[in-house]
């Protein structure tokens, strides 16, 4: 008799949908984001804010492809990074496609060039009311992977 005869077929894990739902919710606040103005894009960006201000940051991105797998200097920034939002109770995510992050958010509305998106911090904005539910749906991802000693899991972007 095997294990599955015993207490039957092995439910689907639900790991996938809500995988997918988490990268639809990081689409949604990065959109959300970038209209209200509460982005900040780049690695050095980034770690002046969370110098200056590390309450504002709500929620953290790190992005790399393949061919950053291999930037020593990019990796000790974002294993310093990941180190400040654990110690500061901010979430954070990887993403493994800095190109479908650039389709979401885009060139610098600034310059119209484009910008360093390996890290990317979503502030709280100066509204006292605002309350994304993409972020609350993120937030909680981030506290079920945690659970599972996933401390900074990986999202995919939808196409």
């Amino acid at each position: 008799m095997t294990l599955e005869e015993i207490h039957g077929p092995e439910p689907v894990p639900a790991g996938h949908d809500w995988m997918q739902g988490a990268g639809k919710a990081l689409h949604e606040l990065l959109v959300s984001a970038q209209r209200r103005g509460c982005l900040t894009a780049g690695v050095y960006e980034s770690a002046k804010l969370m110098n200056v201000d590390p309450d504002n940051v709500a929620f953290c991105v790190l992005a790399t492809d393949e061919d950053d797998e291999g930037d020593i200097a990019l990796q000790i920034h974002f294993t310093l990074i990941q180190a400040f939002c654990c110690e500061n109770d901010i979430d954070i995510v990887r993403v493994n496609d800095v190109a479908k992050l650039a389709a979401i958010v885009g060139p610098s509305e600034e310059s119209g060039e484009t910008r360093d998106l390996h890290c990317i911090l979503i502030t709280n904005p100066n509204e006292d009311g605002w309350k994304d539910p993409a972020l609350e749906k993120l937030n909680l991802f981030c506290e079920e992977r945690r659970n599972v000693n996933d401390w900074v899991p990986t999202i995919t972007l939808p196409e």
